[in-house]
């Protein structure tokens, strides 16, 4: 790998060219370099190093004579590629109203995605992911899923710990609780047998709340029923959306 990240810097490649030709994060990148040797990387992604560098091993990276026209090559090589990078993140590019390091941050993010799934062998990262999915989707709703979020960048070294971006009284307790709480799993001090009540109360919990949705689920469905009868609909649509639902609060309030 001294080899390579050798002729990156004789080319003048930077990190973060390179990591647009090869489409994914920067970060991904690093942890690409930080490897013992190119045999280590996704096949896809070694391929196309090779490619670059004209060679078909990593072996021959020694014997590459780095002049004018090798580097005018490489170069031509590496703007198409980001060209073609570029167009396939239209997407983002594209979208009003983002700026420089939003897209920059979406960018990275579906980079680092797209490559964790393309080489999970065992579904265990698709399961993952689509946890964070119903993660993202509740963040608004539910404050304490950021300061998970703020807890985790900052024990994993990425954010200062005396940094407080959201509630700062409300994010000093929890990332305090959360503390005590790894710390007693960590240690061993939270065996099956010893919490298995506080893990059932959990699920109950969750039963409860299931039960509780469901239950005003249906009462709305009944109300609403109830609201086009009354009004001589047999459906909701545009023009009598505002007034079904007028009467639908109505009706809900008659038993208040």
């Amino acid at each position: 790998m001294k080899e390579l990240n050798r002729l990156l810097n004789e080319i003048g490649i930077s990190k973060v060219r390179l990591s647009k030709y090869l489409g994914v994060s920067r970060q991904m990148l690093y942890n690409y370099l930080a490897l013992n040797s190119l045999e280590e990387w996704p096949k896809e992604k070694k391929l196309k190093v090779l490619d670059l560098l004209e060679v078909s091993s990593e072996d021959e990276f020694k014997n590459i004579i780095v002049d004018s026209n090798y580097i005018t090559s490489i170069e031509k090589k590496i703007s198409e590629g980001v060209k073609v990078s570029t167009n396939r993140g239209e997407i983002l590019s594209d979208l009003k109203g983002f700026n420089r390091k939003e897209q920059e941050i979406l960018s990275d993010i579906i980079n680092l995605l797209k490559e964790k799934l393309s080489s999970d062998k065992t579904k265990k990262t698709y399961n993952a992911y689509v946890y964070l999915y119903h993660y993202i989707q509740s963040m608004d709703t539910t404050d304490e899923l950021k300061y998970i979020l703020a807890y985790m960048s900052k024990s994993l070294g990425f954010t200062d710990p005396l940094e407080f971006v959201f509630n700062q009284d409300k994010q000093f307790i929890f990332e305090s609780i959360m503390f005590s709480a790894m710390n007693l799993y960590n240690n061993g001090g939270a065996s099956r047998n010893k919490i298995s009540e506080s893990h059932k109360r959990f699920v109950e919990d969750i039963n409860h709340k299931k039960e509780e949705k469901l239950s005003r689920t249906q009462e709305l469905n009944t109300a609403k029923i109830q609201a086009l009868k009354e009004l001589g609909y047999t459906e909701i649509n545009e023009k009598n959306a505002k007034e079904v639902l007028e009467k639908i609060a109505e009706i809900q309030s008659r038993k208040v």
